[in-house]
């Protein structure tokens, strides 16, 4: 999909979004309530995103850039006597 493609679509989604936000108030409380409940679902799938994101990237790159070698295993071998 090309960048202007993209874009197209994306502007589409926020046209319709700001048309359901316009007519939010006049609606019945069950389709306000819908909407909320797919808003939030929206939102919670984002944060977890980025916490799992930040997440993988404290443990990756202890966030200074440096890979974090505490963390790494070290295989112990026997003492041959």
């Amino acid at each position: 999909m090309s960048s202007e493609g993209f874009l197209k679509e994306m502007q589409t989604i926020g046209e319709k979004f700001l048309l359901k936000l316009q007519k939010l108030p006049k609606a019945d409380p069950v389709e306000i309530v819908s909407f909320c409940v797919v808003l939030l679902f929206i939102v919670t799938v984002l944060l977890l995103m980025i916490i799992a994101c930040s997440c993988c990237c404290y443990s990756c790159c202890s966030c200074d850039g440096r890979p974090d070698h505490r963390r790494r295993k070290i295989q112990v071998r026997p003492v041959a006597h």
